[in-house]
């Protein structure tokens, strides 16, 4: 008879590992407490530190074009906002039309 597979979650891998790296507790007391055999948990927690650099480095150039045009286009309606704000100011202080020629 063949026993099925269990699978778990990144987040229960990463709480595992986390409690094997701060010392809280053993390898061998977590293969008991978790029944995972060690050499599971070692795998884990080694490719768990291999991969860490990683969560460091800056995102990578593999940007949406889509992506790339909204932003363009949202810095342009910006400029664009700004630039009437400050023409309505100015036309509200000129002259123009002159005031009492209504």
């Amino acid at each position: 008879m063949m026993t099925k597979r269990r699978k778990f979650s990144p987040e229960f891998k990463a709480r595992v590992v986390l409690e094997l790296i701060s010392g809280e507790k053993g390898l061998m007391q977590a293969s008991r407490e978790y029944e995972i055999k060690d050499s599971v948990l070692s795998r884990w927690k080694q490719e768990f530190l291999e991969r860490a650099p990683l969560l460091f480095e800056q995102p990578q150039a593999t940007t949406n074009p889509q992506d790339d045009r909204i932003a363009e286009l949202e810095r342009m309606v910006g400029r664009l906002a700004l630039q009437l704000d400050m023409a309505k100011k100015v036309f509200d202080r000129s002259s123009y039309p002159p005031k009492g020629s209504e």
